[in-house]
């Protein structure tokens, strides 16, 4: 140990040893410093200088530097949000970011004019979106484009001719060499929730849990959350032996799809699908969400539905014994819904269901399927093993399919699906 400390001591001494010593805690620093990160293309040393090109699955994400613009998106809310997982898909399919697209306040779809586009940010947070899918997709403002005049159109296929295989070529080409280098690729053509599908359900899921709202519209959510809980304690609390000591009373959502629009689509579905478990009346609904195994009464039922298109005032009326039916003018909440556009509206109804103790929805509707998969997605952070079996904390229904005793089908979302019709266009294949 002697000798080696006075070898070290005379070789300090000398300008050959201070190099050594230098070159030795460089590396050192390059090792602690630098690291060498899986996924991306190479890394380049000049004068200490760390380079590095990041590739689309690379831990820091998608490039920044390169983006993607597509039409505004259109129709219902939750239609909306799939198309804007589709682009972010998309874009990351491209390694590109995807510019904040603009969301549609009203349902005129057909009439371009009459789209009242809404801005991203003013529905969802824009940086928590960024933070919480953060190396996987990622979205941009357009104040970070450098050149808005040279930008690129790529124009998606329609009709019978253009095939998935077709888009997913043509997705593949521009994620390439002259077409790569544009800095912004602009898509024209239909609306993203019409694009051919190229993700599994999980992808998805990813992009939509990303999705918080904003505070404004979170807290009008927790106002209608909280009638409805006040409203259990007003006619519930003081007739049961049972004292909810400073616990919210629970209560169920049902989204009962039985408005006009509604009806007419979902009669002209069953005849092409030749089936008949896709329409149901407010008759079989109520009887369905009666028979409920297991379902603790009194108990209060939000109604959620379309109010403006609705032909049936009388919603409130047959529920047995036990079921307190409650719809937005009732609640006293109708105030809080009409200051606000179709989409807002939406999404204040969409937060209100999702936070329900028991959901029972109609497994064709794009909105009732996406509140299935969001409490999919709960029960397995919570690590529910058997989201089927009885007593499972947010279970879920679906009205539409027959379960036994005549009640709903149990629901969750089959998240190893390789498509999306598990969450959209309706299906009566679900899980339970």
């Amino acid at each position: 140990m002697e000798v080696l400390t006075k070898f070290l001591a005379g070789t300090l001494k000398s300008i050959t040893g201070k190099c050594v010593v230098l070159l030795v805690t460089v590396l050192v620093l390059r090792a602690l410093l630098f690291p060498s990160f899986p996924g991306f293309d190479g890394i380049e040393w000049s004068n200490l200088v760390y380079i590095r090109t990041p590739l689309l699955n690379s831990d820091f994400g998608i490039r920044q530097d390169k983006f993607l613009v597509v039409p505004q998106l259109v129709w219902g809310l939750n239609n909306q949000k799939i198309a804007f997982a589709r682009a972010c898909l998309t874009a990351r399919m491209l390694n590109r970011t995807l510019l904040m697209p603009s969301l549609s306040a009203s349902l005129f779809y057909k009439e371009i004019d009459l789209l009242h586009p809404i801005s991203f940010d003013k529905v969802f947070q824009f940086e928590k979106f960024n933070a919480l899918c953060y190396g996987f997709v990622r979205l941009g403002r357009y104040s970070d484009v450098l050149n808005k005049t040279q930008v690129l159109e790529m124009e998606k296929g329609s009709g019978r001719r253009w095939t998935v295989e077709r888009d997913l070529s043509q997705l593949k080409e521009h994620s390439k060499g002259s077409f790569d280098d544009h800095e912004v690729i602009r898509i024209i053509g239909k609306n993203p929730f019409l694009w051919h599908d190229h993700w599994p359900v999980k992808d998805y899921a990813k992009v939509l849990e990303c999705l918080d709202l904003t505070d404004a519209i979170a807290k009008e959510a927790d106002r209608v959350v909280s009638r409805i809980r006040d409203v259990g304690r007003e006619v519930i609390g003081h007739t049961t032996a049972v004292k909810q000591e400073n616990k919210p009373l629970p209560y169920v959502a049902v989204h009962m799809r039985i408005e006009i629009d509604w009806m007419i689509h979902c009669k002209k579905l069953e005849q092409r699908l030749n089936t008949n478990q896709i329409c149901s009346g407010k008759k079989e609904i109520i009887e369905r969400v009666r028979n409920i195994a297991g379902l603790k009464t009194p108990v209060v039922v939000y109604l959620a539905v379309a109010d403006k298109l609705l032909n049936n005032s009388s919603i409130l009326e047959g529920w047995k014994e036990g079921f307190l039916p409650f719809e937005k003018k009732k609640l006293g909440v109708d105030g809080i819904y009409g200051k606000y556009p179709y989409l807002i509206q939406s999404a204040i109804d969409y937060e209100v269901c999702l936070r329900a103790d028991t959901f029972v929805g109609n497994s064709f509707s794009t909105f009732s399927s996406l509140i299935v998969l969001e409490r999919t997605q709960k029960m397995i952070r919570m690590s529910v093993t058997n989201m089927c079996g009885e007593n499972v904390r947010w279970p879920s229904y679906a009205y539409n399919i027959p379960g036994e005793s005549n009640s709903p089908m149990r629901w969750v979302t089959n998240m190893s699906e390789s498509s999306l019709q598990a969450i959209s266009y309706g299906t009566d294949h679900i899980s339970c």
